[in-house]
């Protein structure tokens, strides 16, 4: 165990042992001293955060700040919190189902944690850079080190759809209608990029925890508001399983308009590591196995084993988009085998970030998640034809719906 946490740094230790102070409702109850002290720093950082927030959205609702059009449609896919709703899977359904109507998609992704040039030198270089094309829609050009663990994965998951990364989305949407001929923009986490016009704000909320404990950053999850779900056009409550009435209602407060879709992460199939072979969902049932993960709720990924008939016995965590060193996978690799695992069994997301090696003391797998609509099917096909200009839209409608934000609309 002291080896192990001496492998963390020391910030992705903190972040650990925050993250359900931060997350959940009434798990700082008990919270006294030394710790009781911090949080109240934290919340009046949160203070400060807000006011930040809402003075850069007024700039850009009085037109201080510009936002930029591309002359096409730009869908957003976000969020009001920090992390875990689950945007990579529905970037992928909006990315599938438009590239087979006909439209040639780019996603624009910032990458986050890529690896690239220190702060200081991006700060005193002159010369522009063209934006990373992880995929040109026909080649996966970059690898996830370089291009960003969501972005690669979509990248090798849908053929036919460009992925671009560059911090500045407008310069990439740009790069990818002149360069790449893509007529449909898919924003990933876009909801608080405001330098980009947006054409469908598509907002994301986790029905197990929509909204944490109500506070900003750092002292809570929201990235805003929650009343800015306003904004939205489409939510997508995320995770549902069973009843989520309630969170409806919850939702409802915010946004009386906004068309709503209850969908889940469905497991599809596991698939090894490193030579991509396939095992059906069944060869859990009875197994022994192992995690490692380094997301941001991996609670969800841990129990969605056990529903599916593993007997999980160990789980190992690390902070969200940690970069793993051999060492860490071999660690991990090893104590499944000596613990008599079966497999170690880790995400998708984790999986693009593992180093590759050529024997395993053990079966290394990772879970393949995609979405599943469970209500609301309607509401989706009906933004999709939005986009796609159906529904007798005339010309001059189109073109007023991709140069003319929605949510301004309204």
């Amino acid at each position: 165990m002291n080896m192990r946490k001496a492998r963390q740094s020391g910030i992705e230790r903190l972040e650990n042992s925050l993250v359900k102070l931060i997350q959940e409702k009434g798990a700082d109850q008990h919270a006294t001293g030394a710790v009781a002290l911090f949080l109240a720093f934290l919340k009046g950082v949160s203070f400060i955060f807000a006011a930040i927030v809402s003075i850069r959205y007024f700039l850009y609702n009085t037109g201080l700040l510009r936002r930029y059009p591309l002359g096409i449609q730009v869908i957003s896919i976000g969020n009001v919190t920090a992390g875990g709703t689950g945007k990579t899977p529905v970037t992928e359904i909006f990315a599938r189902t438009l590239a087979a109507q006909g439209r040639k998609v780019a996603i624009l992704s910032r990458g986050y944690r890529r690896k690239e040039a220190p702060f200081w030198q991006r700060l005193f270089t002159e010369v522009v850079e063209p934006p990373l094309v992880v995929s040109d829609g026909k080649h996966v050009l970059l690898d996830s080190e370089t291009g960003g663990d969501e972005p690669y994965m979509l990248a090798s998951n849908l053929p036919g759809v460009a992925v671009v990364v560059d911090r500045n989305r407008v310069k990439a949407g740009r790069y990818a209608i002149k360069r790449l001929g893509c007529d449909t923009i898919l924003l990933d986490d876009g909801f608080q990029y405001q330098k980009l016009k947006h054409s469908i704000e598509v907002v994301l909320v986790d029905s197990t925890n929509p909204f944490g404990n109500g506070n900003m950053l750092p002292r809570g999850i929201l990235r805003e508001p929650a009343r800015h779900l306003k904004r939205a056009d489409i939510i997508f409550l995320t995770k549902c399983r069973g009843d989520v009435s309630a969170v409806r209602e919850e939702v409802r407060k915010y946004n009386t308009t906004a068309e709503i879709v209850e969908c889940n992460h469905t497991p599809k199939v596991l698939k090894d590591v490193w030579s991509r072979e396939e095992y059906p969902l069944d060869w859990l049932k009875g197994k022994t196995t192992c995690t490692l993960s380094g997301i941001a709720s991996p609670k969800g990924f841990e129990n969605s084993l056990r529903r599916l008939g593993a007997k999980v016995v160990w789980c190992e965590r690390y902070a969200d988009h940690h970069r793993y060193a051999s060492s860490e996978i071999l660690y991990a690799l090893n104590r499944s085998a000596d613990m008599g695992a079966d497999a170690l069994i880790t995400t998708e997301k984790d999986a693009v970030r593992f180093p590759r090696f050529e024997t395993s003391p053990v079966r290394c797998l990772y879970l393949r998640i995609a979405i599943e609509i469970l209500n609301g099917a309607e509401n989706f096909t009906s933004i999709i034809n939005r986009i796609c200009f159906r529904k007798g839209d005339s010309p001059v409608t189109a073109q007023r719906g991709r140069d003319t934000p929605v949510a301004s609309q309204k």
